[in-house]
């Protein structure tokens, strides 16, 4: 049975990388923190396994990334990813960041419908 937690080096990463969000990740993060979107909580940076998730809402199984190009060449990696995170019982929603920062309302408006949806079956 494979452990519970990340390892270290996974959460020291995570850690590096709140300190150094891109700037799609900020402008996000302002809506997302301090349950300020349907009184969610969000983590950012978030390490589940051996895998850092941008935003993470851990009690409605809820993971938002943000993709930039550098994903365009690491479907495979993406795939595996998303199997294993599946796998956890999360659901997993991916924006671009070209989307967060050119139509925010609408990243905004599809996570507050998947908050519904996960709401709806509870």
């Amino acid at each position: 049975m494979p452990p519970k937690k990340s390892p270290p080096l996974t959460y020291y990463r995570a850690h590096k990388l709140r300190q150094n969000p891109t700037e799609p990740e900020s402008k996000l993060w302002t809506y997302l923190r301090s349950h300020r979107l349907n009184n969610v909580h969000f983590r950012r940076q978030h390490a589940i396994g051996k895998y850092i998730v941008d935003f993470c809402a851990p009690r409605q199984r809820l993971i938002i990334e943000l993709d930039g190009s550098q994903h365009l060449d690491r479907e495979q990696q993406d795939e595996e990813r998303t199997t294993f995170l599946n796998g956890k019982g999360y659901r997993i929603l991916r924006f671009w960041n070209n989307d967060v920062t050119n139509n925010l309302e609408a990243v905004i408006i599809s996570i507050e419908q998947a908050l519904g949806e996960i709401k709806n079956k509870e």
